[in-house]
């Protein structure tokens, strides 16, 4: 196993990628933390799941953009781990309009968990990882962050600093053994896709672009993200590697 006795936290973790990147650690041997802010009921499901597997696992409820509920989270995980070794943040949002008709609500709130949640976790996580010379961090960005999309400025703008928040904190963490990568899905099937009345369409239009004709699933994300999580990604670090069946190209 790739995780063995490790620990890690995730967030956003009771459903899509959060959820299936929080098995797939278990499946290779690290104890979980994860967040959730309004799925309660998910999350402890699949908490139990990863207690099944013989790890250690929590479920915390968390606003991501709060920074002293991310404190919360991470002084939670070191009383029931002793110990942190990987930080995926994941939890994030979309709340789409276009430029002349977004309103500053919608431009902060997106921001704010999407970018300033990202700080919150690695603030509180990169002391640690820097006095016990060993850590990964695993930020979930996207292709949009690279492109840009219509209707989501401020989607798009969170997951562009995400892509320049990536490189700095590797620059900074590199000499004391931390790992810093992010990872670009493309369209990926979560339950917010599955849900939306324009389903159909968006897979249709995502389907001009993507090479190798699927819409990517949860775990096909998870995969890349436990390899990051592992000691065989070790010379690897300040990378943005883009998980969207060539929808980018």
């Amino acid at each position: 196993m790739l995780l063995e006795g490790k620990n890690a936290i995730v967030t956003g973790g009771s459903l899509g990628i959060g959820a299936a990147t929080s098995l797939m650690l278990a499946e290779e041997g690290a104890n979980v933390c994860l967040t959730y802010r309004k799925h309660e009921q998910e999350a402890k499901d699949f908490a139990e799941q990863i207690r099944k597997m013989g790890r250690k696992a929590l479920a915390v409820k968390c606003d991501i953009a709060v920074f002293a509920e991310a404190e919360n989270v991470v002084k939670q995980a070191l009383e029931a781990f002793g110990r942190i070794d990987i930080l995926v943040n994941n939890a994030g949002m979309n709340w789409d309009a276009v430029s002349w008709k977004m309103t500053e609500e919608q431009w902060d709130r997106v921001i704010e968990v999407n970018l300033k949640g990202y700080f919150n976790f690695t603030r509180h996580v990169a002391p640690l990882f820097k006095d016990q010379k060993y850590g990964k961090i695993i930020n979930v960005t996207s292709i949009n962050g690279l492109r840009g999309k219509f209707g989501q400025s401020n989607y798009s703008a969170s997951k562009a600093g995400i892509i320049g928040y990536t490189k700095a904190i590797a620059k900074e963490l590199g000499a004391f053994g931390v790992n810093v990568n992010a990872v670009a899905p493309g369209l990926i099937e979560t339950p917010m896709l599955r849900d939306s009345e324009a389903r159909d369409k968006i897979v249709d239009m995502a389907m001009g672009e993507i090479v190798l004709k699927r819409v990517g699933q949860p775990e096909d994300l998870a995969n890349v993200i436990a390899f990051l999580a592992s000691d065989r990604a070790r010379h690897v670090t300040g990378e943005v590697i883009k998980v969207d069946g060539g929808q980018y190209i």
